[in-house]
């Protein structure tokens, strides 16, 4: 029979959504910033074959906009939530241990880890073709930047909460 000490701390409903709504807006965040990265690219480095008309660039300021936006309202939320989530790691140690806070790193590792095999198979699909181009590898680079910097933040945070099991 387990001691009260040993045994695993329920979730409360506070806890399942606080740590849901932290990883999707982490998520949108991240969907946002590779918005806006990308948009970048494509001011920088327009598309020769898609032309530089009017409607091309509404379409890159309007995919600029709801990027900023979101920015703007999701990753605040996400800081802040984190913030109220780390206390409470601090008055209570053991929720750290939370099977939904646990499954949520690993399904952002997972997500995180395949993104960026993902984004090295279209790297080296583009290099084996010849088509390798400076917009292209920017691209590519904002994928891996954004995908390789959340999987290190969790990562190191599993790490460091013990959670090698």
């Amino acid at each position: 029979m387990q001691t009260d000490l040993l045994a695993k701390p329920k979730a409360s409903p506070k806890d399942v959504f606080t740590h849901l709504f932290a990883i999707v807006t982490l998520y949108l965040s991240a969907v946002a910033l590779g918005t806006l990265l990308f948009q970048f690219v494509n001011l920088a480095f327009p598309d020769a074959l898609s032309g530089t008309g009017s409607y091309v660039l509404d379409g890159v300021y309007r995919s600029m906009r709801f990027a900023i936006a979101s920015l703007v309202v999701a990753f605040p939320a996400y800081l802040l939530t984190m913030r109220a989530l780390g206390r409470s790691y601090v008055r209570t140690p053991e929720k750290r241990a939370l099977r939904i806070r646990k499954w949520l790193v690993y399904l952002t590792l997972f997500i995180a880890a395949v993104v960026m095999v993902g984004d090295l198979i279209s790297l080296l699909n583009q290099f084996l073709q010849g088509e390798l181009t400076v917009r292209f590898g920017l691209k590519i680079l904002a994928v891996f930047l954004v995908s390789g910097s959340i999987f290190y933040y969790y990562l190191t945070d599993a790490r460091r909460a013990g959670e090698q099991d």
